[in-house]
């Protein structure tokens, strides 16, 4: 696996140079963030909740992959933060899945070398938040659990997981450097 990340191109735009087995692994993420995230059902039969996407079974996830992805806004307000995820979960999960699919779309469109508008720039860092969330979670990671991940022996389970975590970090970050001037 060749380690390049994300650059800014003498065009303008934004580079990333994957091998197969970094595209492959990519592809999989992103189609299974799609999928993890992928509102369920039907909008209601009501039909302002159809016009303005509320979505009145939201409620927090057990999940705590999805509870990090979809935080309740009020904590300390139960009530509050139902109300709140009924107005904005399905939007939530709608912007989501739409990143993931760009940053698919990109990949499935690109040899070895992806290139990216600004705006699909925009969605492939939603979409390595999003994954980056959704794995730093199912590892328990913290600041303090950090160097104990990073030192697992190969033959941990968590060992696989936490480099794919730290790879996705370090896209992450080549990404951000490279939208900024």
């Amino acid at each position: 696996m060749a380690v390049y990340g994300f650059r800014r191109g003498v065009t303008g735009r934004i580079v990333l140079r994957v091998d197969d087995v970094e595209k492959g692994l990519l592809t999989m993420l992103l189609q299974q963030l799609i999928e993890f995230v992928a509102p369920d059902g039907e909008l209601s039969d009501d039909p302002l909740a159809q016009l303005v996407g509320i979505d009145p079974d939201a409620e927090t996830p057990q999940d705590p992959a999805l509870a990090r992805l979809f935080p309740d806004a009020y904590r300390d307000d139960p009530e509050a933060a139902g109300e709140f995820r009924r107005f904005t979960e399905r939007s939530l999960r709608e912007t989501k899945v739409a990143n993931a699919t760009t940053a698919l779309a990109t990949l499935q469109r690109s040899g070895e070398k992806v290139t990216l508008t600004p705006d699909e720039a925009v969605s492939w860092l939603g979409a390595l938040t999003d994954l980056r969330l959704a794995l730093g979670s199912r590892l328990g990671i913290t600041e303090e659990s950090l160097d104990e991940l990073a030192a697992l022996p190969d033959d941990d389970p968590r060992a696989a997981t936490y480099h794919v975590y730290d790879w996705l970090t370090f896209l992450q970050e080549s990404l951000v450097q490279s939208v900024m001037p």
